[in-house]
C-alpha cells in the first residue's frame, strides 16, 4: 500500500505481473517510485560489490581534469547499470498495447530520470599538510528519501493525458495532454489517464479503505495529516489516553540499568 497523505491512499494489487490499479496521479506515482526503486537498489549493490555482474562505474576511471586540479578516484555509482537493469526488469511487463501501457512506460522512465538527476560528486583533498593539491572524486547516489520527495512533488503536478489513436489497428500511439492538440507531456512529468477516485470513502473497487476511524492531528487547514484534510469534512473525534514509557535511566557498574516509567495523559483525534 503507497500512503500520499492528504487521505489519499491506493492499494496496488499484483495480478499477473501487472498492477489492477486505476491510471490515475497516485498509480503514476506508485510506478515511477517502483523505478527508481530498483535502480537505486541495484546501483547500490553494485557499488557495495554484492553483485558478481557489475561494480564500480568504470567509464570514470583514469580520467583528470588538469585545469580543475581533480581526477576521478573511489568506487563512482554506476547508475547507468542502475537504470538499464531497472528498464529491462520493468518495462518487459507492458507488452499490451494500451493507453495504460504509454502512461506506466513513460512515469517509469520520470522515476529514473529523478534518480540520475539526483546524483552527487563527492570530493577528497589530497596535499601536503592538509593542502588540496589534488582531489579525488567519484560519485554517489543520494539518499532514496530524496528521490522520493521529488517524486512527490512531481505527483503534485501530474499532468493528465489522452492517448492518441493511429496506425491501421487503431492502436494508442503517444499521450497528449488532455484537450490540448499536439502538446506531449515533458519526459518529466508525471502522467495519469483517469483521475483519482474518493478515497475518503471505503471502496472495495478501487481499494480504498477510506478514511474513517483513522489518526489525524489537529493542525492548520491544508496541512499533510491534518483532520480537516484527513476527515473529508465529516468531523472528528476527541478522546484522552495514558502514555507511558521508560524515563531516568541509569546505568549501574556493572553491568544494569534502571529505569523510572513516566506517564501523561494526551489527546488523540479520529476521522468520524
Amino acid at each position: 500500500m503507497v500512503y500520499l497523505g492528504a487521505g489519499k491512499k491506493t492499494v496496488l494489487r499484483s495480478h499477473g505481473g501487472a498492477f489492477s490499479s486505476p491510471g490515475s496521479k497516485e498509480t503514476a506515482f506508485a510506478y515511477s517510485i517502483m523505478a527508481a526503486g530498483v535502480a537505486h537498489a541495484v546501483t547500490q549493490a553494485c557499488s557495495q560489490g554484492n553483485l558478481s555482474d557489475c561494480g564500480c562505474d568504470r567509464a570514470k576511471h583514469g580520467y583528470y581534469d588538469q585545469e580543475k586540479g581533480w581526477k576521478w578516484g573511489g568506487c563512482s555509482a554506476d547508475i547507468e547499470h542502475g537504470i538499464a537493469f531497472s528498464r529491462r526488469f520493468l518495462n518487459a511487463r507492458e507488452v499490451r498495447r494500451h493507453a495504460r501501457r504509454l502512461m506506466n512506460l513513460h512515469n517509469n522512465e520520470v522515476g529514473r530520470k529523478v534518480l540520475k538527476d539526483s546524483m552527487r560528486m563527492e570530493c577528497k583533498c589530497h596535499g601536503v599538510s592538509g593542502s588540496c593539491t589534488i582531489k579525488t572524486c567519484w560519485v554517489t547516489l543520494p539518499a532514496f528519501r530524496e528521490v522520493g520527495f521529488a517524486l512527490k512533488d512531481k505527483y503534485g503536478q501530474a499532468v493528465q493525458v489522452e492517448p492518441v489513436l493511429a496506425g491501421r489497428g487503431h492502436q494508442p500511439t503517444f499521450l497528449k495532454v488532455l484537450k490540448t492538440p499536439h502538446l506531449k507531456p515533458l519526459p518529466t512529468d508525471l502522467v495519469y489517464i483517469e483521475r483519482s477516485p474518493d478515497y475518503c470513502e471505503e471502496s472495495p473497487a478501487t481499494g480504498s479503505v477510506g478514511t474513517r476511524g483513522r489518526r489525524c492531528e489537529r493542525t492548520g487547514p491544508g496541512k499533510l495529516g491534518s483532520c480537516e484534510v484527513l476527515c473529508c469534512g465529516r468531523g472528528y473525534s476527541t478522546f484522552q489516553y495514558t502514555r507511558t514509557w521508560q524515563c531516568n535511566c541509569k546505568f549501574h557498574w556493572c553491568c544494569q540499568v534502571t529505569c523510572s516509567q513516566c506517564s501523561e495523559r494526551t489527546h488523540a483525534y479520529t476521522c468520524n
